[in-house]
């Protein structure tokens, strides 16, 4: 009698460690964990969430801590393979919402392609840069001197594709300032008021007048007056 009663109780064990299953939450805490080790730096602030798993997902209890692997590249959506780590142990994928904040360079007032940049275009911002697909501009040594490769409206996140090549005239500088009417062409020298690249439109003052004028930038160190 007590040894049918070991034999039951065996099988009864055998049967209830052979059923056991992963718990769901596991699988969402070693997934969760993966992000934030991963994109937790200073300067970061992040909220990681998974998604609910699909109910049915039945796998077999693992003997050691499920682990995962997040993606190299931050997203706001994730897909996190998460894994027993034994030898023929199960994979899966866990569904993970990111977001992830940090200061960025806006724009403070709208900007038009050509245009130079200046510490007061801009402004630092908090923003979720796992949505930000294009990039995205955070010193402002990377931006200032430089000319917009196309307009931004105020408010705006900098991004690297937005960004031309260094200005050609900046403000301050000294420069060429030439005048036509009717065919004819004058020159004067002048103090550029504003920054800007070819084709860009500042103010100019005029040494000779000492009257500031618009003006267009037609290369480095030179401007043609509006009319």
């Amino acid at each position: 009698m007590n040894r049918l009663a070991l034999a039951l109780l065996s099988l009864l064990i055998w049967v209830q460690t052979a059923s056991a299953t992963q718990s769901p939450d596991s699988l969402r805490h070693a997934a969760e964990n993966a992000v934030r080790e991963r994109y937790d730096q200073p300067g970061n602030r992040l909220v990681v969430q998974t998604d609910s798993l699909d109910t049915r997902l039945q796998l077999p209890d693992c003997a050691l801590p499920p682990q995962a692997i997040p993606p190299k590249q931050p997203a706001s959506r994730l897909s996190v393979e998460v894994h027993c780590p034994v030898a023929g142990g199960w994979r899966v994928r866990v569904p993970v919402r990111l977001e992830l904040y940090r200061q960025v360079l806006v724009t403070t007032r709208p900007l038009q392609r050509g245009d130079g940049i200046v510490m007061a275009d801009l402004h630092s911002e908090e923003r979720d840069v796992a949505r930000l697909g294009y990039g995205y501009i955070e010193q402002p040594d990377q931006a200032t001197g430089r000319v917009l490769a196309r307009p931004l409206t105020a408010g705006s996140v900098l991004t690297p594709g937005a960004l031309g090549g260094r200005q050609s005239v900046r403000a301050g500088d000294r420069v060429q300032l030439i005048a036509r009417l009717d065919g004819i062409e004058v020159r004067a020298s002048g103090l550029a008021l504003g920054s800007g690249d070819a084709g860009a439109r500042l103010r100019v003052r005029n040494d000779s007048s000492g009257k500031a004028v618009d003006a267009v930038v037609r290369d480095a160190g030179v401007v043609e007056a509006l009319p």
